[in-house]
């Protein structure tokens, strides 16, 4: 009771997002499409569900297609659970997916080893959480020891690595999804 079971996609909110990335108003997204702008307000606040063929209208005036709207879409119900594994945490090394589908937010779970010589650098900001062993982080040229319950915050765009110093270490990083355009305050005129 209470798992994630098939939801229908909202739709809406993946039309939103693909609409402001290409900074397009309603009013030219009716225009291309030759759809109301109440009926797309109605479509992007998921108060309406659009046809097979008004969806594909939509997606045309987005320069996109039906089918890559739907894989956008996020799933209908606003709680999941997502089990813990079986198996013990640091039986071997790994990586599941602690979010399931499409959301603004990305998290992961590692444990055991990882590979300490791949950089990484994402797009959006991300904090990583210590839930036991030890880890050592490097980022802007300086080294992090991290223990059990120590988090560390980086903003979007530093290149850093890390590794497991301790072999039961599992680590959780809480991400701002790739798909999100992060918003940079304005410079003051």
């Amino acid at each position: 009771m209470g798992d994630h079971k098939e939801q229908p996609l909202r739709v809406g909110a993946a039309v939103r997002r693909r609409r402001r990335a290409l900074d397009l108003t309603l009013a030219v997204v009716a225009e291309r499409s030759g759809l109301s702008v109440p009926f797309l307000s109605q479509i992007e606040n998921e108060r309406a569900r659009p046809s097979q063929s008004s969806l594909e209208k939509v997606a045309d005036a987005l320069r996109t297609t039906a089918v890559e709207l739907l894989a956008a879409a996020d799933p209908a119900c606003s709680v999941d659970v997502v089990r813990a594994e079986g198996a013990e945490p640091w039986a071997e090394p790994h990586v599941r997916s602690l979010v399931r589908g499409h959301h603004q937010m990305h998290a992961s779970e590692f444990t055991g080893d990882h590979d300490a010589g791949r950089e990484l650098q994402f797009r959006n900001d991300q904090l990583m959480y210590v839930a036991d062993g030890a880890v050592e982080i490097e980022a802007e040229g300086r080294a992090y020891r991290l223990g059990r319950g120590d988090t560390l915050y980086l903003t979007g765009g530093v290149r850093h690595r890390w590794r497991a110093t301790v072999p039961e270490t599992r680590l959780l990083v809480v991400a701002v999804a790739e798909h999100i355009e992060a918003l940079r305050d304005k410079p003051r005129r």
